[in-house]
């Protein structure tokens, strides 16, 4: 433990007591200041005299003041590792694939407590919304603007093109069309289109594209009409979508990101922080593969005291500078004074897996995802892979809990408005009250299950602790299958049923019947 310095000794000078004299009050505060800049450099980290960190040079900015100027590098850099250094797509498609999958489900969830409803009349509702939000979200042509995918692979497009770009937005039109109900849709717009209107310089009000009120709220959004680097040529133009709507307060704009510091109106991309690592390592493996055909091919320089080339003889009949190749087995006659040398690049290099592992170890940190699961090579015991997958998976359950939050949640609050105002969806109160209202768009997001190194194991250690009320079914069932409990309980009542009426299943007898006949249950 680092002891506690005594506070550091100021000495008066003269003109210290002087004013002191004239003035005590402003010789306290002159000596008070003195205090303060003797206390400066306590912290090795902070110091400027040390030989290491001298020539460090760093500024203090706001949030968006140090990363704006950078981010459309950082976007153009990402995405090009994306397409060419299998390491960096691999990192982005492990956690799109464990955090998204085939798509988050709804799952209903309406507070009871609030809605004064019993179990089986907040089920009926819950089965009810469930079954009006799968017609639409699993009909591309009911919730995409663009006609082409259903709510859930949508999601996985959003989550990936946010790790990419380092955000998403989504606008929620209204478009009437005679093949759905509902007019709700979703028109993904990908972070370079959203820009300050006629490239206005940034402000503490309008930054990155966002309008933001004094408290950093958004207010509106300035979107290009066609991708900067799209195509067309023509002059772009902005239009300003406002963030929500002005007297019915729906959300016209979903802005997926990860926010990092207070006062962040755009998000960086997932790989942002370990892009140059990602590149000069592509580098070195393009360079040691290049080396290695070499090597393959045995070149051989061949040395002649003349410098004339070679000069196979009038047995050959081969003219000086002819190009010689070598055959399988192929055995040539060099005149007097010719020699070879070969080429040696010492390929394949034994330090070039060690030296890569060490690197990718650094940037599994970064990304939060361990080594094994980095390079899809599990060779440790059973512990330390289960470890490994399971400190992996505390990384994708945040990741998922922020697409529900941030995409999924918004997207079923907009179109569940809309389910309320056509009368398809019974919810009094829902537009009246706050607090009614948020008593009825209770959810529960349910992804794909993270899978099992030894499923018997975890099974029965899932037994175990609802043995000890440790936990329930609908948790475990959650956890081992991502499913939900009811509709998993509900198929299987309905399987024992058949097979009970098929006869391939004997009815068990109510434990208080046996008891009555005389039976030990």
């Amino acid at each position: 433990m680092r002891p506690v310095l005594p506070p550091p000794e100021t000495k008066k000078t003269i003109l210290d007591r002087v004013i002191e004299n004239v003035s005590p009050e402003r010789g306290m505060r002159r000596m008070r200041a003195r205090a303060v800049l003797a206390l400066a450099g306590q912290w090795n980290g902070a110091r400027k005299d040390r030989r290491g960190i001298k020539n460090w040079a760093t500024l203090t900015g706001s949030a968006d003041a140090d990363m704006l100027f950078d981010l459309p590098a950082l976007r153009e850099r990402s995405r090009d590792l994306t397409r060419n250094n299998p390491l960096a797509l691999g990192a982005v498609n492990t956690v799109t694939t464990s955090a998204v999958g085939t798509g988050l489900s709804l799952n209903v969830q309406p507070e009871l407590s609030v809605l004064g409803w019993s179990e089986d009349q907040a089920a009926e509702w819950a089965q009810r919304v469930e079954s009006e939000f799968r017609a639409w979200a699993g009909n591309p042509r009911a919730c995409d603007a663009s006609k082409t995918q259903d709510f859930y692979s949508m999601q996985a497009l959003a989550f990936r093109s946010a790790m990419e770009s380092g955000d998403l937005f989504a606008l929620l039109p209204m478009v009437s069309e005679k093949h759905s109900v509902y007019g709700t849709r979703i028109h993904l717009i990908e972070a370079d289109r959203v820009s300050n209107s006629k490239n206005a310089t940034d402000t503490d009000t309008l930054a990155g594209g966002v309008e933001m009120d004094r408290y950093g709220a958004p207010v509106n959004y300035h979107i290009m009409r066609s991708h900067p680097g799209g195509l067309s040529r023509e002059p772009s133009e902005w239009d300003v979508v406002p963030a929500f709507g002005a007297k019915s307060g729906r959300r016209n704009v979903v802005h997926l990101f990860d926010r990092h510091r207070p006062g962040q109106s755009r998000g960086f991309p997932y790989l942002a922080p370990v892009i140059e690592h990602l590149k000069q390592l592509s580098q070195y493996t393009e360079a040691e593969i290049a080396a290695a055909v070499v090597a393959g091919m045995f070149t051989v320089f061949v040395k002649t005291e003349g410098g004339n080339g070679l000069d196979i003889g009038a047995d050959n009949q081969a003219a000086p500078g002819s190009d010689i190749k070598l055959g399988n087995g192929a055995i040539i006659d060099l005149s007097g004074g010719e020699d070879i040398s070969t080429a040696d690049p010492g390929r394949p290099n034994t330090a070039f897996d060690p030296f890569v592992q060490a690197i990718l170890r650094q940037v599994g940190v970064a990304l939060e995802i361990p080594f094994e699961l980095l390079i899809k090579h599990f060779t440790a015991s059973y512990s330390a892979a289960r470890a490994a997958l399971l400190e992996a998976w505390r990384f994708f359950k945040i990741k998922r809990a922020w697409l529900a939050g941030q995409f999924c949640q918004p997207v079923y609050e907009a179109w569940f408005e809309e389910a309320v105002a056509l009368g398809r969806i019974d919810a009094p109160g829902f537009f009246d009250d706050p607090y009614l209202r948020s008593a009825y768009l209770g959810t529960e997001w349910i992804g794909d299950a993270p899978g099992q190194i030894d499923p018997y194991k975890e099974i029965q250690a899932a037994r175990a602790r609802i043995d000890a009320d440790l936990s329930n079914h609908a948790i475990e069932t959650m956890a081992l299958h991502g499913l939900s409990w009811d509709q998993t309980h509900r198929g299987l009542a309905k399987e024992r049923e058949i097979q009970i009426a098929d006869g391939t299943l004997q009815p068990v007898q109510p434990i208080n019947d046996a008891i009555a006949a005389g039976e030990t249950p």
